[in-house]
């Protein structure tokens, strides 16, 4: 089950590596506004904002890599307060930009949190 719950965070660090280069390379690029469904005006007036928000997911996925390779307790720690920041902000997101979101982010996060904490 350990490996299970290291497989999911690790699968949740990776959808966040993806965000970090859809926000800070590919905002104004074609697919990055289909990703997002947005105007290329809008994308090039924004494209600060957006490489800004890829850098704090960049550390959300940072944060969930070095749990996954420090030894416990400390790793567990890691894996847990990381895991529930993406959670929660996957809820803002939904809450605020796209429900799409919460399927992406959220989901992704809490099932991965729940083989962490069940592996522990």
């Amino acid at each position: 089950m350990d490996l299970v719950a290291i497989v999911l965070t690790l699968l949740v660090a990776a959808i966040h590596v993806y965000i970090v280069f859809l926000e800070m390379v590919l905002w104004t690029r074609p697919r990055g506004r289909a990703v997002f469904g947005l105007t290329p005006e809008f994308a090039e007036a924004s494209k600060a904002l957006a490489a800004n928000q890829g850098l704090y997911n960049g550390f959300l996925a940072a944060g969930l890599f070095v749990g996954c390779l420090l030894s416990d307790p400390s790793g567990f720690a890691f894996r847990v307060f990381f895991l529930s920041c993406v959670a929660v902000a996957g809820l803002y997101g939904a809450a605020t930009v796209s429900p799409r979101i919460l399927a992406a982010q959220t989901v992704p996060a809490v099932v991965a949190l729940a083989f962490v904490v069940l592996a522990h």
